[in-house]
């Protein structure tokens, strides 16, 4: 089978077509990649690879003009008599000579500014000539490392698919896509649709190069680059952010003059591009760019720079300059790994005259074709648009070989039983068992790793065993396990267990059951981890986590019923107690501090506790998110949130059946989140939520609504939005009204770049301010400032806030630290 399956790789690649085929070197033959190549009065063609090959697929013998067109060069027109297939045309191209003796240079305005005002008035005029279209889209995505380590942090990287060399050099990551794509200016829509996706080496051929991730549209005053917006430079506020300079003119093809205009960025770190952007004359249109950011400007510290080059071409049909490809060079490294690497796309068959319904443009914004990711060789070779290279070729062909084998029964029990061999160590590290051709596996949890303090428990620790099993690619898939944790000074053992099962990866329908004994916090959100609560226990002798013990059985189930709408609903049964402190032991202990009761409403009290009782607790719940798009793949949906409006959560709880009716509840809340995109300004963020209990009465404690506190000086959480920065954890806890608002605004460096000295340094201002609203008590008001992006170099994992408390006429100050992983 495999010799057949090569054999059938090679006739297939051995196959020509009716084509153009060639090489464009340059003057020094030397091959230029990215060349455009096309028949005149035509915008449909391909593009030369990475070593300057192309073919363009072609069936019409006779006279023809080809146009050879690269940014920097001079455009070439070869024409040419066809007699018969296939037609070989190499050509070589020359540099572009750009002048600046045409240029009338004025005393009272930089030529570059004029050029780039008129670009900028210009815009909606350029865009509207192309405010409807489909294409095809072509990309290509090109990863590859160098001297790659063969451990990281003790653990074997392996050889990354098998394109790895001696040197531990090649190829990780090699990708096609050919798509169609739809694009609407007002309102903005954008929908793809893939024909073909392969990936080297992998079966399912799912790609990462989707088109609306590389549709970098320099119209526009900002478009999103690695989660990061970025100014354009001809954005309307584009001369806050650039300095320009005419560097010379020259003549396209049609005889168009074409003005090459370099950007110098006014601060080293703002969100910019330095480089240069072309500008036509007269239409005052982009006729290319060829720009490069770094890594610091895009808060990307991994990533060393960012290429990108854009190529236009004139549309008799509109009388507009479109883009027809486009390259995204990068190189990136940390801990030791080199990558570099190019996406490459090409546009292609624009139809500016689409026939768009209200039914083309829906949520969906990604599709795939039945059997888009099954194509064989003998389709892409009919119809990739960009020959392969001979690396690429051999990638493809060694990893499809490697595939073969590395998918079968033998070679999977043979890795198994390397790395399945159970070594002494595994007992506290953990130890993982797999079966990867029946696709399950079975591990035991590390009770080193799970080893925390308390002063209820003391030391203690948990062992877990876990059963995992996959049913099919659609995300079918169930586990079963089971814990117990074991507290050495309480001298206590509690044991759970828990199965979960998913049907698939579409509507993620899960359902749960678990059980035991536990001890979780009064408050369910888990205001502090237990590794910051034994820090500050052992360490400081303060300990702020409050417990209590539940046996219970619970049951919930979540399912999206309908896009942007997923619902949530769970039913417990608890028996709850209350713990006390067993231990006062303190790594350093503090003549002038004592611990705490495990009493969170009254500290001080060590001798008594909640009245021991039996819960129901019935919630329901959805959460909705507005404007939700989504992607479609093969293998499931997968949501993209919406910035443009919030997400909304609506619950309700139920809590009965304890024997006195004074202590059932019904609570209804709810949260509102958003974060929105401010642009060249940064970010800002807020989440607000509320609750109402429909009855108050002196109901047990662990009902109360209960919100994230903190007083430790590292922020327990990444998201500053889910916790207070210096709030005591249960202080006010409420059983009736209540609301709280969280607002953050990250400048992204929208301010600090703009003062000098200080904008070396790239790092992010923050502003905060927090809220808390409980019925029976004044307010409670947090402010902060901080510094997000706090580093040197790569290394940028610290954000420092200075924050104040304000309440009952009292303020606080504290500085608090985060790490960001």
């Amino acid at each position: 089978m495999k010799i057949i399956t090569t054999f059938l790789f090679l006739v297939c690649s051995s196959i020509t077509f009716s084509q153009i085929t060639g090489k464009v070197t340059d003057t020094k033959n030397q091959p230029i990649s990215f060349v455009s190549v096309y028949l005149e009065n035509t915008i449909t063609g391909t593009t030369t690879n990475t070593n300057g090959d192309y073919e363009l697929a072609f069936n019409s013998t006779g006279q023809h003009t080809v146009i050879f067109q690269m940014l920097g060069y001079k455009t070439v027109k070869k024409t040419v008599e066809i007699d018969s297939f296939p037609f070989t045309l190499n050509v070589v191209l020359a540099e572009e000579e750009v002048t600046l003796d045409e240029v009338v240079v004025s005393s009272e305005e930089n030529p570059a500014n004029k050029i780039i005002r008129n670009a900028i008035a210009s815009k909606a005029k350029n865009t509207d000539k192309f405010a409807e279209y489909t294409a095809d889209f072509y990309s290509r995505g090109l990863f590859k490392v160098k001297d790659l380590p063969k451990k990281f942090l003790g653990q074997d990287i392996g050889d990354m698919g098998g394109g790895l060399d001696s040197t531990r050099s090649g190829v990780v990551y090699l990708s096609e896509t050919v798509s169609k794509i739809a694009f609407q200016k007002r309102p903005k829509n954008f929908k793809e649709h893939i024909i073909a996706s392969k990936v080297s080496g992998q079966d399912n051929g799912i790609s990462f190069n989707q088109a609306e991730d590389v549709n970098f549209n320099f119209y526009e005053n900002s478009f999103d680059l690695a989660d990061v917006k970025v100014v354009s430079p001809i954005a309307n506020g584009a001369f806050g952010y650039y300095n320009y300079k005419l560097t010379g003119v020259f003549y396209d093809k049609n005889g168009k003059l074409i003005n090459k205009i370099q950007l110098l960025p006014k601060r080293k770190n703002d969100r910019v591009f330095s480089g240069f952007i072309y500008i036509v004359e007269d239409d005052w249109a982009i006729y290319g760019a060829d720009v490069m950011v770094t890594g610091a400007q895009i808060s990307l510290p991994i990533v060393d720079s960012l290429h990108i080059k854009q190529n236009y071409n004139f549309s008799t049909k509109n009388k507009a300059w479109i883009p027809i490809t486009q390259t995204i060079d990068f190189k990136a490294g940390l801990f030791g790994f080199h990558f570099n690497g190019r996406f490459s796309a090409a546009y292609s068959n624009y139809n500016f005259n689409p026939n768009f319904t209200e039914d083309t443009f829906g949520n969906e914004v990604l599709s795939f074709a039945e059997n888009a990711t099954e194509k064989d060789s003998l389709y892409w070779n009919k119809i990739r648009p960009v020959t392969l290279t001979s690396e690429e070729i051999s990638d493809y062909k060694l990893k499809d070989s490697i595939k073969t084998i590395r998918k079968s029964k033998k070679y999977l029990d043979s890795i198994d039983t390397k790395n399945n061999k159970f070594k002494p160590l595994d007992f506290l590290s953990g130890y993982t068992y797999r079966d990867s051709y029946n696709k399950w596996s079975l591990s035991t949890s590390s009770p080193i790793e799970s080893l925390n303090f308390n002063t209820v428990q003391g030391w203690n620790s948990s062992l877990g065993v876990n059963y995992r099993k996959s049913l099919n690619k659609k995300g079918k898939r169930f586990s079963i396990g089971a814990n117990v944790n074991y507290g050495f000074s309480e001298k206590k053992v509690r044991p759970t267990a828990n199965f979960n099962y998913r049907w698939n990866n579409t509507t993620r329908p899960v359902l749960t059951i678990s059980g035991g004994i536990a001890t979780p916090q009064f408050n369910p959100k888990q205001p502090i981890s237990k590794f910051w609560n034994t820090i500050s226990s052992v360490g400081f002798e303060r300990n702020y986590l409050k417990i209590y013990e539940k046996t219970f059985a619970k049951t919930s189930f979540s399912q999206e019923v309908t896009n942007g709408i997923r619902m949530f609903s769970s039913l417990e049964f608890a028996d709850r107690k209350p713990l006390f402190n067993t231990t006062d032991y303190a790594m350093f202990p503090q003549d002038d501090l004592d611990y705490t009761s495990n009493n969170p409403q009254n500290p001080t009290d060590f001798s008594t506790g909640f009245t021991p009782h039996q819960m129901w607790t019935f919630s329901v719940g959805a959460n909705i998110n507005f404007g939700q798009k989504y992607l479609s793949y093969p293998d499931g949906k997968y949501n993209i949130p919406s910035r443009k409006y919030p997400s909304l959560y609506i619950g309700y709880q139920k809590n009965f059946g304890s024997g006195n009716s004074e202590w059932n509840s019904d609570v209804i809340f709810s949260q509102l989140y958003q974060q929105i995109n401010l642009g060249n300004w940064g970010e800002f963020a807020y989440k607000a939520r509320g609750g109402i209990f429909l009855e108050q009465k002196d109901i047990p404690f662990i009902d109360y609504a209960h919100f994230n506190g903190n007083r430790l000086l590292i922020s327990p959480k990444d998201n500053y939005l889910d916790n207070f920065y210096m709030l005591p954890y249960y202080q006010l806890s409420s059983n009736d009204k209540y609301a709280e608002l969280h607002g953050e605004y990250n400048f992204k460096g929208a301010l600090l770049s703009k003062v000098p000295l200080l904008n070396k340094l790239n790092f992010h201002l923050v502003t905060g301010a927090k809220g808390l609203f409980t019925a029976g008590n004044k307010p409670y008001s947090e402010f902060a400032i901080g510094l997000d992006n706090v580093g040197v170099g790569k290394w940028r994992f610290l954000r420092v806030d200075f924050a104040r408390s304000y309440f009952n006429g009292k303020s606080e100050n504290r500085v608090v630290f985060g790490i960001k992983l």
